[in-house]
Parts: C-alpha cells; sequence; structure tokens
C-alpha cells in the first residue's frame, strides 16, 4: 500500500480517471454520437474537447507525464471536470508534486500560548485546533466533554481521522457517523494532495487503510473537499441525541492550523443538552 500511495504520478491519474468517470456526458453538452458508452463518464479525448486541449496532451497528463501545464489549462480541465474550488487546488498540487521528491518530515506543529488562552475563554463552547493531516493540536473543556479527551491520548494518536475509524466511541457517538466519516476522508485526501511523500501522513493512511473496509472504499474515491462549516449528530452516552453546528476559521500566521468551533441554538434542545454535559462535568471532576 505504501508504494500506491506514495507515487504522485499515480495519485494524479487516479484523480482524473476518477473526476472523468463522475461527469454525466449530456449535463456536460456533448451530443450523442451514437457510440455505445462501456465506462461511465467522460473520455479522454471528451474531457481534451471541453478543455480545449489536445487529446495527446490531456491523455499525456492523466498519465502523469511529466508536463507542466499553465494556470489556464489546469482551470479549463477543471471546469470540464466540474471540480470546483477545492479540487481545482487539489488537481494544481497534484501536478506540482514531483515525482523525484523525496520523503522528508514537515516541521512539527505547535500552538502558540495566546491560541490556548482563546480556547480556555470559550469554555462553555466547544472548540478544537486541527492541523495537518487532521491531527488535534488542541482542544478545550467542552470539547473534550463532547467529543473525547484527546488530550489524554498517546500524542501519536491525537488525530481526528485515526479516532473517526478506530474508536467504538466515535462510532457510537455520531448518529451520521458515515458522513463524518466520509468527510474526514476527503479532507484527509486534501492534505495528502500536498505533500503526498510525507511520512507521517503515509503512516496515517496505511494505518487506515489496513484497519477499516470503509476507509478502503472512500478513499479509492478519490473524493476531496474542505468542509468550512456544517452540522454534527450527536448521540451522547450522558444526555443522549443533539445536533452542533460548527465553523471554521484559519488560524493567522499558520494556515496549516483550522480553529472548530461548536455551537448549538439558543433556547434549543441540543443547547439545552450541551449545558447539561458541561454541568455534568464539572460536577464530577
Amino acid at each position: 500500500m505504501m508504494a500506491n500511495v506514495a507515487d504522485a504520478n499515480r495519485e494524479l491519474a487516479d484523480f482524473l480517471k476518477r473526476a472523468r468517470s463522475a461527469v454525466d456526458p449530456a449535463r456536460a453538452g456533448l451530443p450523442a454520437d451514437g457510440r455505445i458508452r462501456r465506462v461511465p463518464g467522460l473520455r479522454r479525448e471528451e474531457v481534451a474537447l471541453l478543455a480545449g486541449v489536445s487529446t495527446d496532451y490531456y491523455t499525456r497528463l492523466e498519465q502523469g507525464r511529466r508536463i507542466t501545464p499553465s494556470a489556464a489549462v489546469l482551470d479549463a480541465i477543471a471546469r470540464a471536470l466540474n471540480l470546483g474550488d477545492t479540487g481545482r487546488a487539489h488537481l494544481g498540487r497534484l501536478v506540482g508534486a514531483s515525482p523525484t521528491r523525496r520523503r522528508s518530515s514537515r516541521p512539527v506543529q505547535r500552538v502558540r500560548p495566546g491560541l490556548y488562552q482563546l480556547l480556555d475563554s470559550l469554555d462553555g463552547t466547544p472548540a478544537m485546533i486541527l492541523g495537518r493531516r487532521t491531527d488535534v493540536l488542541a482542544t478545550n473543556r467542552a470539547a473534550r466533554v463532547l467529543f473525547a479527551d484527546f488530550d489524554a491520548m498517546p500524542p501519536r494518536e491525537r488525530n481526528y481521522a485515526r479516532w473517526m475509524f478506530t474508536s467504538e466511541q466515535a462510532r457510537n457517538l455520531f448518529a451520521d457517523w458515515s458522513v463524518q466519516a466520509r468527510t474526514a476522508v476527503e479532507n484527509l485526501r486534501l492534505d495528502f494532495g500536498g505533500d503526498p511523500h510525507d511520512p507521517a501522513v503515509i503512516e496515517l493512511v496505511d494505518k487506515l487503510y489496513a484497519a477499516s473496509a470503509e476507509f478502503r472504499m472512500w478513499w479509492a474515491e478519490h473524493r476531496v473537499f474542505q468542509r468550512t462549516y456544517g452540522t454534527k449528530r450527536l448521540r451522547h452516552p450522558v444526555v443522549g441525541d443533539l445536533s452542533v453546528d460548527y465553523e471554521t476559521f484559519t488560524m493567522p500566521g499558520d494556515a496549516e492550523q483550522t480553529l472548530f468551533v461548536y455551537l448549538a441554538e439558543a433556547g434549543s434542545p441540543s443547547r439545552d443538552a450541551l449545558n447539561l454535559l458541561l454541568s455534568w462535568s464539572a460536577n464530577s471532576v
């Protein structure tokens, strides 16, 4: 598995193939040509036609050949494949990833003291900071009570995707586990595309690939998406069902650190349940 994961050319080819297989030719505005389609989606020559490049050029790109498309060409291919902003950014990173680049660890991420103070000031509101690879860098008390005590885990295990796929607690906690787990895969895919040679992300993907059939299935789909807001539905063992909305904020000074803040509407049953949970936690200390 590791050799496949570390191959940037294979990643690019796989991403493009899966992207064009998901495009409906009729919706793309292509006229029926009478030929029987044996596989779903667009043919290579159709992507090339929609993007305004030669079939040979697009084929070489999809095969992971060492060519350097311009930004305009990448924009055109992204439009032809309906990639969206996140998919376009991911495509750019994959094209820019050198297949001869050596694996090297990126610097360890640290949360500056002021951000710890910010988390503590949000004590009644669950909040956490995630870094590269969905590593959990910091949490406040409310987040630890609502989700899991990441601070109590060994440092190597403080990872949101890892917890999502290897912890029975996570599977039981999320009423919509498959939705949340798939989101974690798509975020991890996006991060992986930025540096497919990072040993830490390779190790994490290998572990999850071996541990979870769902992870293997969703990873193979090569979907990338970065959700900046949304809702999580929980079945908490202490207070029962509740829903929390989340918003994300990129940290100034480190674009690879993201603050997640979880909110429940004032006066709602979910807010009441969250208040009860926090009160219970404070009294149980």
